[in-house]
């Protein structure tokens, strides 16, 4: 049996941002679906949701 563990990561357009992705992805994270961008009156956010498959 397997379950799916779903994050939704956010944060600011940064290189920080690709880092914590980037970590993720390391860790058996896979990217679900595209990034989401948008403008807040400040400064871009991204929006990324990430999956991993844990086999139980």
């Amino acid at each position: 049996m397997s379950e799916q563990k779903y994050k939704l990561v956010t944060g600011k357009d940064d290189a920080d941002f690709c880092k914590r992705i980037t970590k993720l992805l390391a860790q058996g994270y896979e990217l679900y679906g595209s990034p989401a961008i948008s403008f807040n009156g400040e400064h871009m956010v991204v929006i990324q949701a990430v999956v991993q498959v844990v086999v139980k």
